[in-house]
């Protein structure tokens, strides 16, 4: 037994001194590659430079919140440089430039869905985009030259559809749907809202929303009181069944016919940040909305659906 252990402690040992002057193997190995290549990067003036000046782009994540006036408005996410992202877009040229500056967004720490019922009037007041809000319930021969319109510019609208004419018209809607708008609901055959019980209001918005989810597959999200008549109630029954009450910060006065000319300067007065344009398919949104698209997009906007314009997205 003595010989054998004696050859056994030989190899014993001859394995640990292996071991040890084995440079391929090293349980302490941790990559010491990439820490040489983070040391270089991270001693580059350039990313010492990204690195400073991001300070100065960082922009804290606004919360939601409910406006005296405005009621409920949306958050908007922060700004922060991703330095690493930034600097491998300028390495190349090894010169710091603004506009290669890549960002991460911080989303904040409340958003629309964590306040308590309350009307929406608009987006977020610094939020260079505006939706169109088109409301239905009549004007169904308007509305293939509305959809091309969008169409042809690549803009998405919001339809708020009554579930009465939703029943009658059941292609359109499909129709609409599938051209990527968004679809709301316009309660079931436009009553008063503001003189209904509590009971009449949930059914006036719950039946809406089985007419069109049987048409589209999708249940509305949104919902547009007709006329704007609405109490704390209405918008509580909208609330309890899931959804957000949608108002406006700008009137086409479209359903008076204006011409084009008079509803185009009404519009290029009033437009803001973040606002929503009321509209119904009549013959004065029909003939005037190409210009309406141009005079937006010119002053600098961007058109979008409301759930988009309500994001916290930049």
């Amino acid at each position: 037994m003595g010989k054998y252990r004696k050859y056994v402690n030989l190899c014993v040992f001859l394995i640990l001194v292996a071991m040890v002057y084995d440079v391929e193997y090293n349980p302490f190995d941790i990559n010491p590659v990439t820490i040489e290549t983070q040391t270089i990067v991270q001693s580059d003036s350039l990313y010492t430079e990204i690195e400073e000046k991001s300070k100065t782009f960082f922009e804290e994540p606004q919360n939601a919140y409910i406006d005296k006036v405005w009621k409920k408005t949306a958050g908007r996410n922060g700004l922060k440089v991703n330095v690493e992202k930034s600097y491998e877009k300028m390495k190349k040229s090894g010169v710091y430039d603004d506009s290669l500056l890549v960002y991460d967004q911080i989303p904040p720490e409340v958003t629309i869905k964590d306040l308590p019922a309350s009307p929406i009037y608009r987006g977020h007041p610094e939020k260079q985009m505006v939706a169109f809000l088109i409301n239905v319930s009549w004007g169904e021969e308007y509305i293939p030259e509305i959809l091309r319109i969008l169409k042809d510019n690549k803009v998405k609208a919001t339809f708020f559809i009554e579930g009465k004419w939703a029943k009658e018209n059941a292609e359109i809607v499909k129709m609409i749907d599938e051209q990527g708008h968004l679809i709301g609901n316009h309660a079931y055959n436009h009553p008063d809202m503001a003189r209904l019980s509590d009971k009449e209001n949930i059914e006036q918005i719950d039946q809406t929303n089985q007419i069109l989810k049987a048409i589209t597959g999708k249940r509305p999200k949104w919902f547009a009181p007709p006329s704007g008549s609405f109490n704390e109630a209405v918008v509580q029954a909208a609330s309890d069944l899931d959804m957000e009450t949608i108002l406006w910060t700008v009137d086409t006065i479209d359903w008076k016919n204006p011409s084009v000319s008079v509803m185009i300067n009404r519009i290029q007065e009033k437009i803001h940040p973040g606002a929503t344009v009321l509209m119904h398919p009549t013959s004065s949104t029909a003939n005037g909305l190409e210009e309406l698209i141009k005079l937006i997009k010119d002053s600098g906007y961007k058109l979008g659906t409301i759930d988009l314009l309500l994001s916290e997205e930049r």
